[in-house]
């Protein structure tokens, strides 16, 4: 009797070790399982989730306020860049008429046509005037260090009594509109 009494106990063991394995596999379901959220977690995750949201969409909106402001200002400041030059085709235009006056005043050594050359060198004065008050200037070159920036070097020769580096001719007038370079002057350098 013993013995029946010994293999029931081995048998209740056993089935309660076959037992065990599904008792784990259950409780681990069970924690796998979301819990479920009462009504109050609900809204209040919902909430979280819209202030999340709603703080992204105030920043892009804030982002893109930004970026339209730099877009007008960028567009502001093309508009008065090219309003001031504006006119800048039409002064390269005229640097060759003002050299043409220069060279024909300069190279004029027939005095029988005085009267002529005085209108002429009147016509070129008005217009260099009228030039320089609409932002046009003149570069000075001679005697003036050379800077690769305004001048264009298409000679260099040594000169007694000149450190290098210095305009000692200018074969071309530069010039200047309104802080721009129209022209570089063609000077002669010494070495």
């Amino acid at each position: 009797m013993n013995e029946e009494k010994q293999e029931a106990k081995e048998t209740k063991h056993d089935e309660a070790k076959a037992k065990e394995p599904k008792q784990e596999a259950q409780a681990e379901k069970k924690k796998d399982k979301p819990k479920k959220l009462s009504k109050t977690d609900k809204l209040q995750q919902e909430i979280d989730t819209l202030k999340e949201e709603n703080a992204q969409l105030n920043d892009k909106l804030l982002r893109n306020s930004a970026e339209l402001q730099n877009f007008k200002r960028r567009m502001n400041e093309e508009r008065i860049k090219d309003r001031k030059f504006a006119n800048e085709d039409v002064f390269k235009a005229l640097l060759p008429i003002l050299d043409n006056f220069a060279i024909a005043l300069a190279n004029e050594k027939d005095k029988s046509n005085a009267k002529a050359l005085k209108g002429f060198e009147m016509i070129y004065k008005n217009m260099l005037e009228t030039l320089e008050s609409q932002g046009l200037s003149t570069i000075d070159a001679l005697d003036q260090p050379f800077d690769p920036s305004y001048h264009q070097a298409v000679m260099k020769e040594s000169k007694d009594g000149v450190e290098a580096g210095i305009v000692i001719e200018e074969f071309q007038k530069g010039y200047i509109y309104k802080d721009r370079l129209l022209r570089p002057a063609m000077v002669k350098v010494s070495e």
